[in-house]
């Protein structure tokens, strides 16, 4: 599968190069003009890279960089920037961006950042949060608060941490076995029916449609992928 990229940027020329670019490469780019929809594409898709520049109109790129930090998005990110003062290259980094590039640059730079960048995606486990959200639904692991449209949504204890080990293996496939083990120990009496079961629960509470999920997704014969 490609690898998915979003690329907020709001200079049309500019847009249109690094997509025709980037998606020679083989790359499955999407992109968005201004900082409130990159924020909001950004929280509400899975992507490998968002490629980010810092001035954009309604939301600069520092507050979408440490939007999407804040709220467990583990995408690498790549700065875009026309300023050259070292203290600019440090703020982005310390709100979470992985590395960034100056304008005007060369393709060939670009492309080698990414590359890069995705190599690094590809070998490292997105990271435990204590916060995520998806779609329209904000969960606090830590204090067990679920929120789907601004409503408080009720998940037993089991169903907490089953979404949670799903979210801290979002992008790969987990089998029922790894459930069963990591989730329930083992517990007897606790079948591969039993994940499938609090599976189902998860979808009624947290999704809009449970029959067409958008977030927890069956790998049949395997097991199940978060995407979100």
């Amino acid at each position: 599968m490609s690898s998915r990229i979003l690329l907020v940027e709001d200079e049309p020329g500019l847009v249109l190069t690094l997509t025709d670019l980037l998606a020679a490469e083989g790359y499955a780019v999407e992109t968005a003009t201004d900082g409130p929809s990159g924020l909001a594409r950004g929280l509400a898709e899975r992507f490998d890279l968002i490629i980010l520049d810092v001035m954009l109109p309604g939301k600069n790129g520092f507050d979408v960089c440490r939007e999407l930090r804040q709220s467990g998005k583990d995408a690498a990110i790549l700065m875009l920037t026309a300023k050259t003062q070292v203290v600019d290259r440090v703020v982005g980094l310390k709100l979470g961006a992985d590395d960034y590039l100056t304008k005007p640059f060369e393709p060939a730079e670009l492309l080698a950042r990414v590359e890069a960048l995705l190599r690094r995606v590809r070998r490292e486990n997105p990271l435990p949060v204590a916060r995520y959200q998806f779609g329209d639904v904000a969960v606090d692991f830590e204090t067990g608060q679920v929120r789907k449209g601004g409503q408080t949504v009720a998940l037993a204890g089991k169903e907490l941490q089953l979404l949670r080990f799903l979210v801290d293996r979002r992008g790969r496939v987990v089998s029922r076995d790894e459930l069963l083990e990591n989730v329930w120990e083992y517990h007897h009496g606790v079948t591969s029916r039993t994940v499938d079961v609090h599976v189902a629960w998860l979808r009624q509470k947290l999704e809009d449609n449970a029959q067409s999920p958008r977030f927890i997704h069956t790998v049949r014969g395997v097991g199940y992928r978060f995407s979100g």
